[in-house]
């Protein structure tokens, strides 16, 4: 799908000297990759500290037994 973007020519040269990707095209579908994999990685993030677990709940007890 072509969709005409408008992106300072200095943030895609820096981003073109950082890595050896050689089109336009390919930055941007990795910098998206990159974009969507870390927004993932927040939303796991907010999970942690959400999870209730049993009073009585021991992870050092239940770690020796394995």
């Amino acid at each position: 799908m072509a969709t005409p973007l408008k992106i300072d020519e200095a943030l895609l040269q820096e981003a073109l000297a950082l890595d050896d990707h050689t089109t336009i095209d390919a930055l941007v579908e990795t910098a998206l990759r990159e974009y969507i994999q870390r927004r993932k990685r927040l939303k796991v993030l907010d999970l942690f500290g959400t999870i209730d677990y049993d009073e009585d709940y021991d992870y050092k007890h239940q770690r020796q037994q394995t």
